[in-house]
């Protein structure tokens, strides 16, 4: 009978980050950074068993970005969590 080894690196290497691109309006900024929290949340939350955007409401969100380490979302920034959920199957 053979066990599975069990692994503490990370299985590929992380992307390098790029610098946004300059010239942009700010708005595109804030909602570029948005979507990226946002898209944070969600992977969190999945990877804590969260598969349904019923399920996650916005002390749960909240809660999820004190855990990882993010600032608290707006009320904006959950309802991107939550779409994400429901959309990105």
């Amino acid at each position: 009978m053979a066990v599975a080894a069990v692994t503490t690196k990370p299985l590929h290497k992380p992307l390098q980050k790029k610098p946004l691109p300059a010239g942009r309006p700010r708005e595109w900024y804030v909602s570029h950074n948005r979507r990226l929290k946002a898209m944070r949340l969600a992977i969190a939350l999945l990877d804590a068993g969260v598969y349904h955007p019923s399920n996650a409401d916005n002390d749960t969100i909240r809660a999820t970005a004190e855990r990882i380490g993010v600032h608290p979302p707006s009320d904006t920034t959950c309802r991107m969590v939550r779409a994400l959920i429901r959309y990105g199957r």
